[in-house]
């Protein structure tokens, strides 16, 4: 840093500002200051840093180790949100069904030096997390006691139950369910979404039927389903599983949405583009990482409580996103509504 500062010509201090992201540094000094920094190959040492500061800079992530869409793309999008608030983050990735893999994970990362962690962890392990760590504990949605939760409101819940409605509104009796596995949080969120529903129009839903958020479980689903009578409206718990289900009803014979309507959850990339496009829930991974990062940073600067929380952006008006896979049932297919080709 001293020869940094030298060959920027500015103090010592100043350059201890630049790096450490501080404000009351001018843009034209502080392009001189990381100028020299990389002209000398200069790179802050962290490990220093906590020795003088108590603050490694960076986050610990507690993650499940799995690729489905919904998961990876919040890790995704909190290491983005961390990293463009100049800090780092280290991932410690569980497995489902392991024992206290949660609390084994939290440990590893204090090891490895953290100033907070987050738990993305969306599995109920049955079992308190049994460590007490001396940093502050955060989850992204539910998760457990220790944690305080960084999200705001109840996104999985609203959402799903926003998709079954829609399906009511157009005429259908009962909306049958595909959920995804009983000990993810998120499957029980859009599960009681989609019982409010129905509760809040004195309908009795229909038995659900549990599936493993695949395409493959989705497709099994909609073979038991087309078997059932009266079977109108599928919503499925993730779109993977809705685009299984649509497979199942093409080989029955079974349109979509003429004979069966079917929603999705997540938006991913391809829903856009099945055959029927897909009706779903847009999720928004990246503002949820901006928005609980930004309350996380909050939290570690010091804000007392009571103090009045950062401007939020406007939650997304358009989270159910209407396509063509879902239509009035068939006695009503005469009343054809506008669709949105989205």
């Amino acid at each position: 840093m001293t020869d940094v500062a030298r060959l920027a010509g500015v103090s010592q201090k100043t350059v201890s500002r630049v790096v450490n992201g501080e404000p009351y540094v001018s843009e034209r000094v502080r392009e001189k200051v990381l100028r020299a920094a990389r002209e000398l190959g200069y790179r802050p040492n962290t490990a220093a840093r906590a020795l003088i500061t108590g603050r490694f800079g960076r986050i610990g992530v507690v993650a499940l180790g799995t690729a489905l869409y919904g998961p990876a793309s919040l890790q995704v999008a909190i290491e983005r949100a961390t990293r463009a608030a100049g800090l780092s983050v280290i991932v410690a990735n569980t497995l489902e069904g392991q024992p206290d893999s949660v609390g084994d994970a939290v440990e590893w990362l204090l090891r490895q030096g953290v100033d907070a962690i987050i738990l993305s962890e969306p599995i109920d392990e049955g079992v308190e997390l049994r460590t007490d760590p001396d940093v502050p504990l955060y989850s992204v949605g539910r998760s457990v006691p220790q944690a305080e939760n960084l999200l705001q409101g109840d996104f999985n819940t609203d959402g799903f139950r926003e998709a079954v409605e829609h399906l009511l509104d157009l005429g259908h009796e009962r909306v049958w369910h595909v959920a995804g596995p009983a000990s993810w949080f998120a499957a029980r969120e859009r599960a009681a979404g989609w019982r409010a529903a129905h509760e809040a129009r004195g309908i009795e839903p229909p038995e659900p039927l549990e599936g493993d958020w695949t395409p493959a479980s989705g497709y099994e689903a909609g073979r038991r389903l087309l078997r059932e009578p009266g079977v109108t409206a599928v919503a499925c718990a993730n779109d993977d599983m809705a685009l299984g289900l649509i497979r199942a009803c093409t080989e029955a014979g079974v349109p979509v949405p003429e004979r069966v309507s079917v929603t999705g959850f997540d938006d991913i990339p391809a829903a856009a583009y099945l055959t029927p496009p897909l009706t779903t829930v847009r999720q928004q991974f990246e503002t949820d990482a901006v928005l609980s990062l930004g309350l996380l940073l909050r939290r570690l600067s010091g804000a007392p409580d009571g103090a009045p929380e950062p401007s939020r952006p406007s939650p997304d008006p358009h989270r159910l996103v209407v396509r063509r896979s879902t239509a009035p049932p068939p006695h009503r297919l005469d009343e054809e509504p506008g669709k949105d080709d989205r």
